[in-house]
């Protein structure tokens, strides 16, 4: 029985205590005044009445009535109801002011006081239950009483208030009756014994209700919850979800279990209550734990910002003050919104529930949406009244945590029965089994406070049970099969919600009450009513103290406690395994794992070694690892299994398997399971030392993890404890249960076993009962104790001596998470004395015994405490622990020491990569395979030994990822292979999976693809953990693109790896770091002077803002307030800070170039002849004009600056045309421009007759254009020569003669070129039409098909010309008949008739992009032509390079016919590119050399332009085919002129999706392809290409990083200083790289350099003329790419190193074999002149002089070399090929044509390295003997080495000894029948052999001569037997022969 109300207060306001402006409220009255003992009166009663603050209002309010809830210390809850009203009183204000002093006085009274105010008083009712509805009434009887002055005294009503008692839950009787069972309806009786002598007359019902009254005619009817445990919600469950909805509520459900904070707001507060109570009772069967305040009173916000979990109800009164809680979620109950903060991550429930739930709710809350569509609903829908709804939504909810927990009693450990049970949850089971071990709400819950307070409540196997026990106990099996259907679920909801219905309202029909209401004018008038009187505490007094008394002598009451064993439903596993929810392992693959097991243990180990691959495998899955662990057992007899060396790795290699996969909480208990074998299982290692399997399965995170050791001890006390029961009841109950089931295992749960106990335990003797509780204590010391040596067993290594600290994670962080509510501490001097401290990650821990020992002291300390051992068995436990790892440390030493006598198994080294200086390794070598993919090189099936697959590690540098390793293969074991690229040239990477031809089994693996053509696929080993391939992915990924081009290894190289983005050392070139700073300071400042419309933007919106610029309105962005730049001095323009930045800028290339070209000068006073056409201009020195272009630009000399600023904005990325290149000889220039914008082109050719009355903004920028061309072609002197204009009719005929008849010889048809530009389709219809002639352009004529057909030549096929069937050239224009000649060209392209005339030319040929030029009309005047090409898009070279790299570097062997390599390479297109690219090039050249201009203007200026201008240059300028040219050539038009390379090579996170678009690989192919044709006129080898081309890709240098000058600047890496000083190594600039390397070695020197003066190349261009460039096929596994300078060198040195080691004696052979795909050919067979100089320089050395460069070496040789060629009157063949200039061929390739022979073919003569090692033979080439043949040599025989040698004659022929000779230059072994003989007899050609081998003895073979004489000569024809004198005599014949081989 409980008080319905322990205290009744009244509360006023305290008009005495006013705080600055602020009531307060103070208690008047309380009764009872003295406390009761079982309830202390709670403090802050008076905050609670008024939450939003006691304050007087000029009104009176309607009284208003809520419930507080209040927490005391003891976490008990204090439900106060208040009811406040208001009485008026005379204004305390007026007689403050009235009695106020004269210096009050002038204070102005802010408002006129009204007389009478109206102060609250509440009266609070104090109880510790919650009847809401009882209070109200109680207090509104109360308020009636004293409001209508009714004749029941007051004292009386309160009196019998306070004492009247109710029982708490359902059927407590007074008499002796007998306990209702929960089962039957309860008999609530009567309170009215307790109130008869105050208020007799009881009624006919009052025997079977609690009927209260307070004695003022009223009657109550309190109906008590049948089920205490059961909250009680009235309808605030349902009107919390009418408030927020489904969704929102779910939200604040998921967040109240998972700890999160809670704010209501409501401007009612009886709402706030209701919502608060409505959450907690959806939480049920869960309690929630911690601050719960539904009413928070304002003065107490402060609450709100502590760090834990909370729920509370604020007024929306104080909404602003909780905007800032950053960390709380804020449900709005009268807005209906949750809100929740960005920071708060609220886990929601698992899927599918969380569906399931949702389509519940919303069918209890609207039942009608299910019928919303039907044509004929049913009649009668609706919702359930709101209290019916209430108890649905909470039957839903039950019925979620049914299936939330269903199956928890299975993972309830119960440790200790007696006295009191103790109880712990396995949460890692319960998950494992439930699948659940990823799922994050889950996690939460289970780690939850809530969840600990169910576990020790619900835990208990023997007590009271309710509606959720029966729920997760019997209908687990109903919830399954229901809960897909819909309405069964709601069926179910329903019957659930009826017993919560019954529960709480157990007489549904019994009138509630009578209680009387203030009569309507009481209320009314409120003048004349008295104040609530003061109560007469002596009669309210007595009234208690009489019940006391009555209470004393009353019977007592028996409290229906039924207990019960709470049943423990269905076990887990079978739930899971019914829903397939259980990974599918094929009954197959548990065969496999116990046929191996099997296997292992018959001795059968080459069985095994088949089957194991199999196993690793299968046990990935989990019933495969539970099977393994099964077996295992049955192979351990007597906790022991003794096996030989080889059982034991395979063995433990199966437990590591399965270890490996287990994660670190084992929730499917199988380390559990392998912790007994682990101890079992050992091998003896000699005398009395045994090696247990624990030793070699440390490795695994599992046994560092606390709450794992602690589920195993519980566990296994568990079953110790259920053992000491099942003896101690001498089998009585063993044999019942027997009976019932036959299976032993499951006789009877521990659970059950421990309730029967606690049943009996009132009925036993004291003796027994602490007998029992000794047995239980003991039994759980004896198990720490072993668990204190299992535990040392694993932690402990091997090697002790090593200071393994196990692993790095937060070991000894690990807080023990299994629910642990008991708090029986450890005595404070045992917790003091011990070192508490985390386990292993202490700083101090020296050695791996003390942070042992604390891990396992803290271990015992904790399950310890939780099971009660006794204080003084723990003292000895601690005691123990020391020495029970000391022992164990001295056992492992020994065992240590012998096993490292044991032969390892046989695994390859991990080899060291060597890194280049600043190189430093990101991850450590993961060992892996490399495996081979589709280049047959090295897998041996082109001859030679399978170099791959290799067995390694793999490593990743901060600039490389390396792989070093050894050949699977034994036969070459020895070797090395190395395969690597720079981590920024990466551009796939995908998951494979291989299949490794050893042990057939299947490893994860990936293929990683380089755009530096090289591909690795890579499968890592077992013994790679996954997470640690992840996280190489991860770190590859963060590598390759880095969050800013600072992240670059070229920025990060030696800085220990990390993205430094500003160096905050004191610069070395402080004046140069500030002006870079100032440039783009000034910059950003003119910016936003220049654009005051437009908002900063990046690069990338400008991109794309294709018309913006020529719709911007020009007054605002025009620069016309600047002066004129053009009439300043450049000391008057710059300012002193930039003028140090302007001699920067002209030391750039551009400056140095420009003047070399004479284009204008930068003197300081810019002083300049007015006959120089060109200026150069500083108007971009900011890089306010155009951003990707250089500070300074040349323009014709008449144009201002301030043109420019209107000029630019009429091309794209404002790239207007500039000056780049002057032909020396006809003075033409090269310019280069962006694309216009669609607008501007149309502007730009504007017909006339479109007039405009006024002049628009589009026509001055037109004419500005126009101007500025007008300018550029009239700085030609060929313009000013010229007297009139001629227009196109004027020329009828084609030729016309030139005056210029010097350069006849010269030119070939440009017409032929044009056409070819062009193509010549027929089916694309001509663009553009004939029309009205405007302005002074014009675009060629496209629509002639008559004219033209005679023009046209047939193409012959794919490599006649591009025109065949390439779609790239969709574009058909005809030139009619002025530009065309009538001849067709040459089918290879060159020129044809020598002498051609030539046709009337333009002053200036724009080439334009075919798609941008449409719709422009022509133009009658010739100035400038627009000859429109179609460029290939920089898509089309992304997905052609991608296509090329898969076609050179196939990721795997293919024998389909149409994928071969050729196939593939044409289906890529590179080719066709190449071929488009270069005939633009040579059309410009030709129409440069003829005198026009022409300018470049195609895409955005900065890809194809770039390339097209860079060519033209090279090849019309010989100074660009030497270093410093070249180096020039690309700092100019390439850095200097903004090509994006850090965008096009993707080098950053941003362009990351851009992808790698090779724009200058494809440039330096073109290259390429000239130097292979004209490789005279070179300076550099191709070696010098290759490594450009590298290096562009790797990010080794910055070089090529970045877009722009401008941001070059901006990051400060344009004008750094050439080197570093503190790091010497590191280069910055590729360029520096290659004069370093250059100093020392000839490896870019093209030894064939010998141009001619002025030469203009003109290359062939057909794709039948190009090669594929060997860059992007050659490999060298010896070493990795031959382009890091620093790693050749250490491995030269080391393979000296090696050598010399190895010379101890042995006999060593100069032969070497060279394999194509892994030696660096260059090296290996270095050319001749390379050779010389290397040998010179080691003589030098030798003699000890200092050696002199190789350069001065060879320019001497080359000098005396042309002297002696002057004096010979006939020069050698050789030297007047290298050193003469004179050559009279047309075309000066690397051969000589030969004329006689009539062979088209070249003599390939091996002076340039690259060309001559790497060439690969052509199909069809005539025998070098045949070529040589055409020569007379000097000497008549060429005999490198001769003697006798018996040969075999052909079939059925004898021996005969013959006179032999061996010429190497003819390659040929002749033969003649004696020394003296002239006439050859027959003769080897050595070009046909195949191999020299050792031969044996045949028939008739020469006697008396020794085996090993003999050698075999195998050709294509046939075989070649020879017989030597001896053996050594053979080995010469045969090293001459093969040398002989190796040099063809």
């Amino acid at each position: 029985m409980a008080r319905l109300a322990d205290y009744f207060v009244v509360v006023g306001y305290d008009l005495d205590n006013r705080v600055e402006g602020e009531g307060q409220g103070r208690i008047l009255q309380r009764f009872p005044e003295k406390e009761w003992e079982d309830s202390p009166f709670p403090q802050g009663v008076e905050l609670f009445c008024q939450p939003s603050g006691w304050q007087l209002v000029p009104e009176r309010q309607p009284a208003s009535f809520f419930v507080a809830v209040l927490t005391d210390i003891n976490s008990e809850r204090h439900y106060c109801a208040c009811f406040t009203f208001w009485e008026g009183l005379d204004n305390p204000q007026l007689k403050k002011t009235e009695a106020g002093d004269a210096d009050e006085a002038d204070e102005e009274p802010a408002v006129v006081q009204p007389a009478k105010v109206f102060a609250p008083k509440s009266l609070v009712v104090v109880s510790q239950l919650d009847y809401t509805e009882a209070f109200r009434n109680c207090l509104g009887l109360i308020y009636t009483v004293h409001v209508d002055s009714l004749s029941t005294p007051l004292e009386t009503v309160i009196g019998n208030l306070l004492t009247c008692v109710i029982p708490i839950a359902g059927g407590s009787q007074i008499d002796e009756s007998p306990v209702c069972s929960l089962d039957k309806v309860p008999q609530s009786p009567a309170c009215d014994w307790l109130l008869a002598c105050l208020q007799p007359g009881p009624e006919e019902r009052e025997d079977s209700l609690r009927t209260i009254t307070l004695g003022a005619g009223d009657r109550q009817v309190i109906q008590t919850p049948i089920n205490e445990s059961l909250p009680v919600s009235g309808s605030s469950v349902a009107l919390l979800f009418r408030q927020l909805g489904i969704v929102n509520v779910l939200y604040l459900f998921c967040a109240a279990l998972t700890e999160h904070k809670i704010l209501f707001l409501s401007s009612s507060y009886q709402r706030l209550t209701d919502a608060c109570r409505g959450l907690l009772a959806i939480m049920f069967p869960l309690k929630y734990s911690f601050t719960y305040v539904p009413i928070l009173p304002g003065k107490l916000l402060e609450v709100l910002s502590t760090p834990t979990p909370f729920i509370i109800g604020v007024n929306s009164f104080f909404r602003s003050e909780t905007q800032e809680l950053l960390d709380v979620i804020i449900a709005d109950l009268d807005g209906g919104t949750v809100t929740i903060p960005e920071c708060v991550h609220i886990s929601l429930l698992p899927e599918p529930l969380l569906q399931q739930t949702q389509t519940a709710l919303s069918m209890v809350l609207d039942p009608e949406l299910e019928f919303a569509d039907q044509a004929f609903p049913p009649q009668s829908i609706q919702s359930s009244a709101l209290k019916i709804q209430d108890k649905e939504i909470r039957a839903v909810f039950l019925w979620l945590f049914a299936r939330l927990f269903q199956g928890y009693r299975w993972c309830l450990h119960i440790i200790r029965i007696h006295p009191e049970p103790v109880i712990r949850f396995h949460k890692a089971a319960f998950l494992g089994q439930r699948s659940l071990t990823e799922d994050d709400f889950l996690m939460k819950v289970l780690d939850g406070m809530a969840f600990a307070g169910f576990v020790s409540e619900r835990g208990p196997p023997y007590r009271a049970t309710d509606l959720f026990d029966d729920l997760v106990a019997n209908q687990v099996e109903r919830i399954r099969q229901e809960e897909t259907c819909p309405h069964k679920v709601m069926n179910h909801v329903k019957e659930l919600a009826e017993q919560l219905f019954k529960n709480e309202n157990p007489y549904p029909a019994v009138a509630m009450h009578k209680v009387q209401r203030p009569s309507e004018n009481s209320q009314n008038t409120c003048q004349g009513q008295t104040a609530f009187p003061v109560l007469d505490e002596v009669a309210v007094q007595l009234f208690i103290d009489h019940a006391v008394a009555k209470l004393k002598n009353a019977p007592p009451v028996v409290k229906a406690e039924l207990k019960s064993l709470v049943p423990s439903g269905p076990p887990l596993g079978d739930i899971v395994d019914r829903n397939g929810i259980v990974m599918a392992n094929s009954a197959r693959r548990l065969e496999v794992v116990r046929n191996c097991i099997t296997y292992i243990f018959d001795n059968k180990m080459l069985e095994a070694k088949k089957l194991m691959p199999a196993v690793l495998r299968a046990l990935k899955g989990r019933t495969a690892r539970i099977c393994l662990t099964q077996e295992l057992n049955q192979h351990v007899l007597q906790n022991r299994a003794v096996l030989d060396d080889q059982q034991f790795d395979y063995i433990v290699r199966m437990l590591n398997c399965t270890l490996q996969d287990c994660s670190h909480m084992d929730e499917h208990g199988i380390a559990a399971a392998l912790l007994p074998l682990v101890t079992a299982f050992c091998r003896k290692l000699g005398a009395g030392i045994t090696q247990f399997a624990y030793s070699c399965v440390q490795e695994h995170m599992v046994w560092t993890n606390m709450q794992f050791w602690e589920a195993m001890f519980y566990s296994d006390v568990q079953n110790h404890i259920k053992a000491l029961y099942m003896e101690t009841d001498d089998g009585a109950l063993q044999n019942n249960s027997q009976d019932q089931q036959a299976e032993s295992n499951r006789e009877i749960s521990a659970l059950d076993l421990a309730a029967e106990q606690n049943r009996l335990w009132p009925t036993l003797s004291k003796e027994m009962q602490m007998e029992r509780v000794q047995k239980e204590e003991s039994t759980v010391f004896s198990q720490a104790i072993h668990y204190a040596n299992r535990m040392s067993y694993l932690l402990l290594p091997l090697d002790t001596s090593k200071n393994r600290l196990l692993r790095s994670t937060g070991l000894g962080d690990v807080e023990s998470v299994s629910n642990s509510y008991v708090t029986n501490s450890i005595a404070g001097s045992m917790a003091e004395s011990y070192d508490t401290e985390s386990g292993f990650e202490d700083a101090e821990s020296s050695d791996v015994a003390n942070s042992v020992v604390r891990f396992i002291n803290r271990f015992v300390d904790k399950v310890c405490n939780e099971s009660g051992v006794t204080n003084e068995h723990l003292k000895a436990l601690h005691a123990m622990i020391p020495d029970i790892v000391q022992m164990h440390i001295e056992t492992l030493d020994a065992v240590h020491r012998e096993s490292k006598r044991l032969p390892p198994i046989q695994k390859p080294k991990l080899l060291r990569p060597t890194l280049l200086p600043g190189e430093e390794l990101v991850m450590d070598g993961m060992r892996v395979h490399l495996v081979h993919d589709g280049r047959e090189e090295a897998t041996g099936l082109m001859g030679g030994p399978p170099l791959l697959p290799a067995e390694g590690a793999i490593f990743l540098t901060t600039y490389r990822l390396i792989f070093k390793g050894t050949p699977s293969d034994a036969l070459v074991g020895e070797q090395i292979v190395t395969r690597s690229f720079p981590v920024a040239s990466l551009t796939k990477e995908k998951r494979i999976s291989v299949t490794l031809s050893m042990d057939q089994f299947v490893q994860e693996g990936l293929q990683l693809r380089s755009c530096t053509f090289q591909l690795m696929k890579i499968a890592f080993d077992e013994e790679v953990a996954s997470d640690l391939a992840e996280s190489f992915r991860k770190h590859l990924h963060k590598l390759r693109f880095p969050q800013h081009v600072q992240g670059t290894f070229a920025f990060t190289v030696g800085q220990s790896g990390k993205l430094v983005l500003e160096p905050k050392t004191k610069d070395k070139n402080q004046s140069l770091k500030t002006l870079s700073k100032n440039l783009v300071k000034n910059a950003k400042r003119t910016i936003s002077r220049q654009y005051v419309s437009r908002k900063k933007e990046s690069l990338t919106t400008w991109e794309n803002r294709s018309s913006l610029q020529s719709e911007l309105d020009e007054d605002e962005i025009s620069v016309s307030e600047e002066v004129d730049q053009s009439t300043l001095t450049l000391s008057s323009t710059i300012r002193s800070s930039d003028r140090q930045t302007m001699s920067n800028v002209v030391e750039r290339a551009c400056c140095r170039d420009y003047q070399r070209l004479g284009l204008g000068t930068l003197s300081s006073s810019l002083t300049r002849s007015k006959n120089e056409p060109f200026r150069i201009s500083t108007a971009n020195r900011m890089y306010t004009v155009c951003r990707s272009y250089p500070g300074l630009l040349i323009i014709p000399q008449n144009i201002p600056d301030s043109t420019i600023h209107r000029i630019c904005r009429c091309y794209r990325q404002n790239r207007f045309p500039v000056v780049c290149w002057r032909h020396s000889r006809t003075k033409s220039v090269l310019l280069r421009s962006a694309g216009l914008h669609a607008k501007g082109v149309v502007s730009f050719f504007k017909s006339p007759n479109t007039q405009t009355a006024v002049p628009s903004q589009a026509d001055s920028t037109s004419l500005e254009q126009e101007k500025y061309l007008q300018a550029i072609i009239s700085s030609m002197p060929s313009y000013s020569e010229t007297t009139g204009r001629n227009t196109l009719s004027g020329f009828t005929s084609t030729h016309m003669n030139t005056s210029d008849s010097s350069d006849k010889l010269r030119q070939p048809k440009i017409g032929d070129l044009m056409k070819q530009v062009l193509g010549n389709k027929e089916d694309v219809p001509g663009t553009f039409s004939r029309g009205a002639f405007s302005q002074k352009g014009k675009v060629i004529s496209l629509s002639q098909p008559k004219a033209s057909g005679k023009a046209r030549s047939s193409s012959g096929g794919k490599f006649g010309s591009i025109r065949g069937s390439s779609r790239l050239s969709a574009f058909n224009p005809d030139i009619g008949t002025r530009l065309a000649g009538k001849e067709s060209p040459q089918p290879n392209g060159g020129p044809n008739d020598p002498l051609f005339l030539r046709q009337q030319k333009a002053y200036l040929y724009i080439i334009g992009d075919k798609a941008q030029l449409k719709g422009g009309k022509q133009d009658s005047f010739q100035q400038w032509e627009v000859i429109p090409i179609e460029v290939c898009d920089v898509r089309q070279v992304k997905n052609s390079f991608k296509k090329l790299m898969k076609a050179c570097v196939p990721s795997s062997p293919t024998s389909e016919p149409n994928k071969g390599f050729l196939r593939l390479l044409e289906e890529s297109e590179w080719m066709t590119l190449l071929h488009r690219v270069l005939q633009v090039s040579v059309l410009v050249v030709e129409l440069l050399d003829t005198g026009s201009s022409v300018m470049v203007s195609l895409e955005d200026g900065w890809d194809v332009t770039t390339q097209v201008v860079s060519l033209v240059q090279l090849l019309s300028d010989p100074y660009y085919r030497t270093f410093d040219g070249f180096r020039l050539l690309v700092e100019k038009e390439w850095l200097s002129f903004g090509h994006r390379f850090s965008h096009r090579g993707a080098q950053t996170l941003a362009s990351q999706s851009s992808g790698f678009t090779p724009v200058f690989l494809q440039f330096l192919d073109c290259v390429h392809q000239i130097h292979l044709q004209f490789p005279m006129e070179f300076e550099f080898s191709q070696y010098y290409l290759k490594f450009l081309a590298y290096h562009y890709m790797s990010n080794r240098f910055r070089t090529f990083l970045l877009d722009s000058d401008y941001d070059r600047i901006e990051l400060g890496v344009l004008y750094e200083e050439k080197s570093d000083r503190k790091n010497p190594q590191v280069c910055k600039s590729v360029w520096d790289y290659i004069d370093r390397l250059y100093k020392k070695a000839p490896v870019f020197y093209n030894y064939m350099f010998s141009p001619e003066d002025d030469e203009v190349l003109r290359p062939y261009t057909f794709v039948s003329n190009l090669k594929v460039w060997d860059f992007y096929l050659e490999e060298t596994l010896s070493e990795g790419p031959p382009y890091d300078w620093e790693l050749r060198s250490r491995h030269e040195r080391l393979a000296e190193e090696t050598a010399e080691k190895a010379d101890a004696g042995a006999p060593k052979s100069q032969r070497r074999i060279v394999w194509p795909c892994y030696d660096d050919l260059s090296r290996a067979m270095p050319d001749a002149i390379t050779k010389l100089l290397q040998d010179l320089q080691s003589l030098e050395a030798e003699l000890g002089q200092t050696s002199e460069k190789w350069k001065d070496t060879w320019d001497k040789i080359k000098t005396t070399q042309r002297t002696e060629t002057k004096l010979e009157s006939k020069p050698s063949f050789s030297s007047s090929l290298l050193m003469s200039s004179n050559l009279s061929h047309q075309r000066r390739s690397q051969g000589v044509c030969l004329q006689d022979s009539g062979v088209g073919s070249s003599i390939k003569l091996g002076l340039d390295c690259e060309a001559s090692a790497t060439s690969t033979p052509v199909s069809g080439r005539p025998s070098t003997s045949t070529l040589y043949s055409q020569f007379q040599s000097t000497e008549s025989e060429n005999r490198s080495f001769e003697g006798i040698l018996y040969k075999r004659g052909a079939l059925l022929k004898p021996w005969r000894p013959r006179w032999f000779v061996l010429d190497k230059t003819k390659h040929q072994l002749r033969y003649y029948d004696s020394r003296q003989d002239k006439e050859c007899k027959g003769m080897i050609d050595l070009g046909g052999v195949e191999s020299v081998t050792v031969g044996t003895p045949t028939m008739g073979a020469p006697k008396n001569v020794e085996e090993k004489a003999f050698f075999d000569v195998k050709t294509d024809k046939r075989m070649y037997n020879f017989c030597a004198q001896d053996s050594s005599n053979a080995q010469l014949w045969m090293d001459s022969i093969q040398s002989c081989l190796s040099d063809a």
